[in-house]
């Protein structure tokens, strides 16, 4: 049977049913019983917050591709704006409803048996009603504006992902229904912490239970056990019961809780004059896109609907029916809760890298060797060191850091401050167009400039998405010498605990010369220069992308050795994917670990039946990128910010870099890449048809988690720190805890 050709859009996975796929992996960690409640409850909100930003950018587009009467697909898949839409409702519905069964029927009873509960309205004691009269009127009633709604109030202007009460009542004596809104306040917590209560506060519920004060929620648990001592109830549940307050001589006959989420992206036009201040005005016209979904209680009257439904102008493909609380994100609040260790990952201390414990100070380290950290295993207090200790050092003269994302009180964004207050030449490229955080940038770029940083922000048509920073220093031997730092996540301390990113050191003068010009392109005039070291988009990464995958196919024909291996987020890029095909139909080994969007179809036959790919989902976010060629037995091993997707190829300031030192380029080979293809516990392999598989160990083999893996190795590597050991020892604590596992050599045709 003929293959078809490559660009055949039957060979394509469509990219937003890919993500949904990787959503679902996400919501497949809460309903797994090993993972321990309380991150299943993260794990949970961790969907609906994803959720909501696929809908605020992705389905916002295709909406408007469907406005603008676009029919036809655009993607490498051709599935048309219209096919997709619809298939994401129904998909959406679909996940949305396992998503509520897992939290009613099995998290929250579980937690409950913790003594944890989320009350719903027919949950309340006696004891909790009074207690929520007293938070309504001191905390709530303040801040609550009730709006009609009549010809002379018209529907108002609901800001995105806002959680609001739709009440339903009527003047005495008139029958006709009358409509207003409450919006449930986002100033405050999405839970409200209730005191705890014991078996008389269980006798108080029961004389509750048959109560309707002004509007009813579902009961969020089948019954509550005695003894509970941490209960929350949402938000909306102290307003429900009070809307008389609101509404003082009317008749309540209903309140429906729903929510709002608006198209967020926006684009901006390329003869801006102004970066910094489109950026403020687009983001302010954000909060008022128009609505992309409606989400509403089950049990809510058909014509509230469709009252809302028109009031957004939404069809009802754009409506979900929710049986539950609404904003999920909310629970992140109950996993925030202090204490209930045995109902959490196990605490994990990242480890320092001996690279800069047995140095005197960074420059030392780097200076010695390249050092390469994996984290969130070994800290990421090298990096905030990197630029804390320079911004205090004498002997620095200048500082250059790209910022995409930092955390709201960034420990490196202080330091920069602080060197410039003491005349260092410091320079911020920061990314305004990072999307969602363009409030957070802006107000980090306004600081800094008071501070005396050059600030600069790139390019309009092209986000900054490289992670790199360089500090030039005149050393004590009187030399003045450039140390890098280069990553693949951004520097935030925050969520550098949560994802799973490389950061590399040098001084090398090949790879200095290389950020020294980059640094020089991103805040001055130049055309992108001819780089020793880096690969850097959007003018040479794509080319070098396909160049290296053509060259192992052409090793490959020559019975050269031949594969192909890669750690990422996404494959999108057409060019890529046909590359890859092409690598596969000559024979190539492809193994490729993708957390999330793969548009690529693996085991198709004539075409794919060498490609492998998985996604680990797991404790930490996988957030490195590793690309593996091997070269006829001379590895080339790059690492970097970079996704085999066209923005990240084509539109974004990219930057991979070789791995060449032997120690650091075999750890990366033989310790983070192979652990990775290894793991049989967190792992889903991509089946042909879209759908993803849970591996399982086989054979024998023993249960491999990888990040778990990692952990480990780190936790020995401290003890070796700590404890001198002889060449002996070290052996026979290899052979006792186990080596890191060597890349198997792979079948050259795909499994059953």
């Amino acid at each position: 049977m003929t293959p078809p050709p490559l660009d055949d859009p039957s060979l394509y996975l469509n990219r937003e049913l890919s993500w949904l796929q990787f959503n679902r992996r996400v919501l497949e960690e809460a309903r797994d019983p090993t993972v321990p409640l309380l991150e299943r409850l993260k794990f949970l909100a961790i969907f609906s917050s994803n959720l909501d930003e696929f809908f605020m950018v992705r389905v916002g587009g295709l909406q408007e591709k469907l406005d603008a009467g676009i029919t036809r697909g655009s993607g490498p898949d051709k599935m048309s704006p219209g096919e997709q839409l619809a298939t994401i409702a129904d998909t959406v519905r679909e996940l949305v409803a396992e998503q509520y069964r897992c939290l009613l029927q099995d998290v929250l009873p579980a937690l409950a048996e913790k003594r944890i509960v989320i009350r719903g309205t027919k949950d309340l004691s006696a004891e909790d009603q009074r207690q929520l009269r007293d938070v309504f009127r001191a905390d709530v009633f303040p801040v609550l504006t009730p709006l009609a709604i009549d010809p002379g109030h018209p529907f108002p202007h609901l800001l995105n992902k806002s959680l609001n009460l739709a009440v339903i009542l009527r003047r005495p004596g008139d029958p006709d229904p009358l409509y207003a809104v409450v919006q449930v306040p986002g100033v405050l917590p999405r839970l409200v912490l209730l005191p705890s209560s014991g078996p008389e506060g269980e006798k108080g519920r029961k004389g509750e239970e048959e109560k309707d004060a002004g509007g009813s929620a579902p009961s969020l648990l089948p019954s509550s056990p005695p003894s509970l001592t941490t209960a929350f109830t949402p938000l909306e549940t102290p307003i429900r019961l009070h809307l008389a307050d609101l509404f003082p001589g009317m008749d309540i006959l209903g309140a429906v809780c729903f929510r709002v989420t608006r198209d967020s992206e926006f684009e901006l036009d390329e003869d801006v004059e102004d970066l910094l201040r489109a950026i403020e005005e687009n983001v302010k016209q954000r909060r008022r896109g128009h609505a992309v979904r409606l989400e509403i209680e089950a049990d809510a009257p058909p014509e509230l609907e469709q009252f809302l439904m028109a009031a957004l102008d939404l069809d009802p493909v754009d409506v979900t029916r929710v049986p539950g609380m609404l904003d999920l994100t909310g629970l992140f609040q109950v996993h925030a809760l202090p204490g209930f260790a045995d109902l959490r990952d196990p605490p994990f201390v990242p480890v320092p890298a001996k690279d800069f414990t047995q140095a005197p100070n960074p420059w030392a380290a780097i200076r010695s060797r390249d050092v390469l950290v994996h984290h969130p295993y070994e800290s990421f207090k090298h990096v905030v060191d990197f630029i804390e200790v320079a911004a205090d050092d004498d002997r620095v003269q200048a500082i250059k850091q790209t910022l995409y994302r930092t955390s709201s009180d960034s420990p490196i964004v202080r330091a920069l401050q602080r060197a410039a207050d003491r005349g260092k030449q410091v320079t911020a490229v920061i990314e305004l167009k990072a999307r969602l955080d363009e409030e957070r940038n802006i107000l980090w770029a306004k600081e800094l400039e008071k501070a005396g940083v050059h600030v600069v922000f790139g390019f309009v048509g092209l986000k900054i998405h490289c992670k790199t920073a360089f500090v030039v220093r005149k050393d004590e031997d009187g030399v003045l010498r450039r140390y890098v730092h280069l990553g693949t996540g951004n520097y935030n301390p925050q969520t550098a605990r949560i994802y799973t990113d490389i950061g590399f050191f040098t001084a090398k003068p090949e790879f200095a010369d290389d950020v020294t010009l980059l640094f020089n392109y991103l805040t001055g005039y130049a055309l992108q220069p001819s780089w020793r070291k880096l690969v850097v988009a959007p003018s040479r990464m794509l080319n070098f992308m396909v160049e290296r995958i053509d060259r192992e196919t052409a090793n490959q024909k020559a019975g050269k050795k031949a594969r192909i291996m890669a750690k990422l987020n996404g494959v999108l890029e057409p060019k890529v994917i046909q590359a890859l095909y092409r690598a596969s139909q000559a024979g190539v080994p492809v193994d490729i670990v993708c957390r999330g969007v793969c548009a690529l179809r693996p085991g198709v036959p004539g075409v794919s039946e060498t490609v492998r790919v998985v996604s680990v989902v797991d404790r930490f976010l996988e957030h490195s990128r590793i690309y593996y060629f091997e070269n006829d037995g001379n590895p080339d091993v790059y690492v970097g910010s970079a996704d085999w997707m066209d923005r990240n190829l084509i539109r974004r300031v990219e930057v991979l870099f070789p791995v060449e030192q032997p120690d650091l380029k075999a750890r990366v080979i033989d310790e983070i890449l192979a652990t990775s293809f290894l793991d049989n516990v967190k792992s889903r392999e991509l089946l042909a048809d879209g759908t993803y598989r849970r591996l399982v160990p086989a054979g024998g083999m023993p249960p491999l988690r990888s990040q778990q893996r990692f952990l480990d190795l780190a936790a020995e590597s401290e003890r070796r720190q700590a404890i001198p050991q002889t060449t002996a020892e070290v052996a026979a604590a290899a052979v006792a805890n186990g080596t890191p596992p060597k890349l198997a050599k792979r079948p050259r045709q795909r499994r059953n």
